[in-house]
């Protein structure tokens, strides 16, 4: 059948605009049904204890769950990859950690490219680490540190979480900027490595500040700095390391990110809703107990801080030879 030129025109405008029709239609709609947030690391993770945080911040905010899936293994390239595989509408998001931007020069052969595959969509909050020492060390500051190790080189042995974990990588930052040599540990996990710490088997470790503070607190291990720009509130008290060493800045940042193509009403809607998560005093009070400090930024911002981290961490991996395991 024929239809006449009008009639045709206005069913060809119907068909042309009725994507852009649904598209917006899906954003205001969106949430309609549970949200995943991989996780590539285990429970109880920093990563995990975040994702479940702003999981149960953004279900009270949208109305539908948002449920945290652990998908550990690989520094967390696992879980990476099942989110860049994934529908780009909205229903898996991906908890972006420290692991993901130094992950892209250390699986440099990975089945998907990091910054190109994922999209930003909001930060969260930044973690700082410590640099602790067995209270036996003869070093109580930074520089007494440095000394010792130019003194003793290749003596000074520094524990980690594993190849290219946040520990490994903060470490060899140091060595880089100080020009000493430790030697690299590596542990299957933090707490392993910390057991070892605790017992005097090995010297120091860049620790995770969450998994520290109780030992520092405690006495048990000695605080020499703060691994972040500027001093933590957790530990006031503590220096930081730039305080001695220029340049040095080794916290790690922590958000969500989504498959690329996922709409940007969307990750717009997502962003907002974070946003106002990390400006409710008690959702920002928990994070706080994690020692960090919150990021309210635009996808933009966030995105700019996750190819900024990529090439910091990369000259990182690349000056101290590290090949994942």
């Amino acid at each position: 059948m024929k239809l006449p030129r009008r009639q045709f025109l206005q069913f060809a405008g119907a068909i042309a605009i009725a994507p852009a029709l649904s598209k917006n239609t899906s954003a205001l709609d969106y949430p309609s049904r549970p949200v995943r947030i991989v996780v590539g690391f285990p429970p109880a993770a920093t990563s995990d204890i975040v994702a479940r945080l702003m999981g149960q911040w953004l279900s009270d905010r949208l109305g539908k769950s948002f449920i945290v899936e652990n998908r550990p293994g690989v520094a967390g390239n696992i879980g990476t990859e099942a989110v860049v595989r994934a529908s780009p509408d909205g229903y898996t998001l991906l908890l972006v950690g420290p692991a993901a931007m130094s992950n892209v020069t250390l699986y440099n052969k990975s089945n998907f490219n990091f910054l190109r595959d994922i999209t930003p969509v909001a930060s969260i909050i930044r973690v700082p680490g410590v640099m602790v020492v067995h209270p036996s060390f003869p070093a109580k500051t930074i520089p007494e540190f440095i000394a010792y190790a130019k003194a003793n080189p290749d003596k000074v042995n520094m524990a980690s979480a594993g190849i290219g974990s946040v520990p490994h990588v903060s470490g060899e930052l140091f060595n880089m900027l100080t020009g000493i040599k430790m030697v690299h540990v590596p542990y299957r996990g933090t707490p392993l490595a910390l057991t070892d710490l605790l017992s005097g088997q090995v010297q120091v470790m860049f620790g995770v500040l969450p998994s520290s503070i109780e030992f520092i607190r405690s006495g048990q291990l000695r605080a020499l700095a703060v691994t972040s720009v500027m001093r933590s509130e957790a530990l006031p008290d503590i220096p930081a390391v730039r305080d001695f060493v220029p340049g040095y800045e080794a916290s790690a940042v922590y958000g969500l990110g989504a498959p690329i193509g996922t709409p940007a009403e969307i990750i717009d809607k997502l962003n907002k809703a974070i946003n106002a998560g990390l400006a409710d005093p008690k959702l920002k009070s928990l994070l706080a107990n994690l020692g960090g400090v919150v990021l309210a930024e635009p996808p933009a911002e966030f995105g700019k801080l996750m190819a900024d981290e990529t090439e910091k961490w990369a000259k990182v991996v690349k000056f101290a030879d590290i090949k994942a395991e």
